[in-house]
């Protein structure tokens, strides 16, 4: 099949201007061809679109996110599966999420809306799975029912190899508390033996499996980079020698900054005040990450400063709004609205292994594209005015 996209204000994610008259040609779900207005392009046999002008863009990526919580819900397995399904599909129709990669998914769940997704049977965003997320006895969020019991370093060994034979991309390890937990749950806390530490590292090496690492405690960070994390998630609080470590191992950084920044008494514009009264979290929590936000936000400048490299998670949910509500979080704490859209774009593609498919407009690349009406580097909530998604050329969503 083949389409033309005509009359484009083309942000391709490579230059920081958008592109006025661009017209992009794709042909068997790739990218042919991307032309300025002096080259007219071909439009024999076939599907031309007239954008009219507005903004043409890779679609967006949220790399931590979770299926709704299993603890106290009714629902059994087979309906919350379905459920997180609705939820990811809903993600790229309503709001052009076109990747996703989990941070904790009970039953591996994750694994199989991946394969259902790229079977053909469903259209839905691209899935990089991490089934369980792997902690100690006593350790963080057991109470989302996506947590995985491990003590000692066989323990821990033995769980990654489950966590490989049933598909997951990469293995999520929770080395510290975090903000949303009882009491004994805290960020400041690591939880992982230092043997626990270096067998689950070393097995994932061995197996070639990269690690996804919650650390919000700036030794826990060190020790992340150190032992050849992928990525460490949170980082609420960070010295300086921890962004270093970040920053000289090449360690992805994924802030997640809706954890600690959106609770009442932080909410600001329209989306984040109806998502947080809609949210309803327990005054304890809501405490505890008001304590946190401001040390949080500093580790989040000071790393963006500093060179990390980072891309834009969220951990929220429903997913139609938390990447949407992540990005406004990055402007608002700082990052221009280029910096934002390139965390949950190029970069985030980047750090999921396929930034050489995905991420920017440019020829030979998967056509996985979003049209909005109006420009989201004059303001990042613009992405909200969404208009088309395609997924490799085929429009899933058109609300033209």
């Amino acid at each position: 099949m083949r389409r033309v996209l005509t009359n484009a204000s083309l942000i391709d994610c490579v230059n920081p201007r958008p592109s006025p008259g661009a017209s992009v040609v794709i042909e068997d779900g790739r990218i042919a061809e991307v032309l300025d207005p002096s080259r007219s392009p071909d439009t024999r046999h076939a599907d031309v679109i007239d954008l009219r002008g507005a903004y043409l863009l890779p679609g967006l990526w949220d790399v931590h996110i979770h299926p709704d919580y299993l603890a106290g819900s009714d629902a059994s397995i087979a309906e919350q599966t379905a459920i997180f399904g609705h939820r990811l599909m809903e993600a790229m129709t309503e709001s052009g999420v076109v990747g996703v990669r989990c941070a904790g998914a009970a039953h591996f769940m994750d694994v199989a809306w991946k394969r259902a997704f790229e079977s053909g049977r469903y259209v839905g965003p691209r899935v990089f799975a991490s089934g369980y997320f792997l902690t100690t006895t006593g350790g963080h969020f057991l109470t989302s029912g996506h947590a995985r019991e491990c003590d000692g370093p066989y323990g821990f060994v033995r769980a990654i190899r489950e966590q490989i034979k049933n598909g997951v991309d990469h293995v999520k390890l929770n080395l510290t508390g975090g903000i949303m937990g009882p009491a004994w749950d805290r960020h400041t806390q690591s939880f992982l033996l230092e043997d626990e530490l270096e067998a689950a590292f070393a097995i994932c090496r061995q197996r070639g499996f990269r690690v996804m690492a919650h650390a919000a405690s700036p030794e826990s960070v060190q020790a992340a980079a150190r032992l050849g994390a992928h990525s460490v998630e949170h980082g609420y609080s960070m010295d300086a020698a921890s962004i270093e470590s970040l920053r000289s191992h090449g360690t992805w950084y994924v802030p997640t900054l809706a954890i600690t920044h959106l609770t009442p008494d932080q909410a600001g514009d329209q989306w984040e005040k109806r998502w947080v009264e809609q949210r309803g979290l327990a005054a304890d929590l809501c405490r505890r990450a008001d304590a946190a936000a401001d040390q949080h936000r500093e580790c989040f400048r000071r790393a963006l400063a500093g060179g990390v490299p980072m891309a834009l998670g969220s951990d929220i949910r429903p997913l139609r709004e938390a990447a949407l509500l992540e990005l406004g979080l990055w402007v608002k704490d700082g990052a221009t609205p280029w910096q934002a859209l390139l965390a949950a774009t190029r970069h985030a593609a980047a750090l999921c292994g396929v930034g050489d498919d995905l991420g920017t407009v440019e020829p030979g690349k998967l056509a996985d594209l979003i049209v909005v009406a109006a420009d989201p580097l004059e303001n990042i909530t613009n992405l909200r005015r969404l208009l088309l998604v395609l997924k490799e050329g085929r429009i899933v969503s058109d609300k033209r």
